[in-house]
């Protein structure tokens, strides 16, 4: 056990009885009695922690805090694993993201402060370290008005429908319809909301930002089974959905196959590579207009080799590029 581990152990006994005696902290950390001095006076000196021992009482509790101490009682941070660090972080940086300053702000700063209190206090070296190390960028994140994600959060725990003008970005034409949420859905740095649509009679996938105005009804929300939202919005690649699920077979160079072998772009996607060291990538989808952008990012290190539909409308996109450079 470390030493790390020690202080933790010994804040953790002493929470959970009111006296515990020196020779019962030496047994159970299995430490030399200077061992547990030193412990017991970092803990106190160092990381100011309100441990008093009590001769009456033969051992060591923890007491009330000096009100006059302004130091925040602390323990060092414990070494986090690279998903728990990169979680933390994350929600740190989605919670603040969501709403910055404005109607939101006082319902997540707690769960911010439980969060900073989790990787350590600011004064702490081994917490500021980390926030210096670790960094998470947010790439082409669209601004959702605070009140709307507030409104929509709220008509999805009360189950409720709610009313909303919203604007298509294919052709620019605004829609009023009632929608009743289902989930909401935090994908690529963006807030989407799953919601049966009363207008369209079925299940439709909503851009929080592209909501122009929203209005909560009271009516009840219509129930949409998990096992539906799955067989709906589950096989297709990406936000979109809907329509006859289709297998697209993709051939990358050597040189991108490094990287992609390692890269999920659906979870029931297959692949292997061939004796050049190029990849097939086999992959299910619904609506080709995700997944071409992630096939044309790659340029001439991706070739589709099927389905011929999506073939064509990726050759189609590659001539229109060339006529507008060449």
């Amino acid at each position: 056990m470390d030493r790390t581990e020690r202080f933790y152990k010994i804040n953790e006994m002493l929470r959970a009885n009111k006296v515990v005696s020196f020779a019962t902290l030496a047994t159970s950390l299995e430490v030399s009695r200077s061992t547990l001095k030193r412990d017991l006076k970092y803990l106190c000196e160092r990381l100011h922690n309100p441990i008093a021992y009590r001769r009456d009482l033969g051992g060591y509790q923890l007491v009330a805090p000096d009100a006059a101490d302004k130091h925040p009682h602390e323990l060092p941070g414990l070494w986090l694993s690279p998903t728990e660090i990169h979680a933390l972080l994350t929600m740190q940086q989605l919670l603040a993201g969501l709403d910055a300053g404005g109607v939101l702000t006082s319902h997540i700063t707690p769960l911010i402060e439980r969060l900073n209190a989790l990787l350590g206090p600011q004064s702490n070296p081994e917490a500021t370290q980390l926030r210096q190390r670790v960094r998470i960028i947010q790439l082409a994140q669209r601004s959702v008005r605070p009140r709307h994600f507030e409104q929509v959060a709220t008509a999805l725990a009360q189950r409720k429908r709610i009313h909303i003008a919203y604007t298509a970005r294919g052709n620019g034409s605004t829609t009023e319809r009632d929608i009743s949420p289902q989930r909401l859905v935090h994908y690529r740095d963006n807030w989407y909301l799953d919601a049966w649509c009363h207008q369209r009679q079925s299940l439709r996938n909503f851009a929080l930002d592209a909501i122009a105005r929203l209005e909560p009804l009271n009516e009840p929300a219509r129930e949409v089974s998990a096992a539906q939202l799955s067989t709906t919005f589950g096989p297709g690649y990406g936000i979109f959905s809907g329509g006859a699920v289709r297998w697209a077979r993709l051939h990358f160079s050597p040189e991108r196959a490094r990287w992609v072998a390692q890269e999920q772009w659906h979870p029931e996607q297959s692949g292997k590579f061939e004796r050049d060291g190029s990849y097939l990538l086999r992959l299910p989808y619904t609506d080709h207009r995700e997944l071409i952008m992630d096939i044309l990012k790659h340029g001439t290190h991706c070739e589709v080799l099927g389905p011929p539909s999506l073939r064509k409308v990726v050759g189609d996109e590659v001539k229109k590029l060339g006529e507008k450079y060449f």
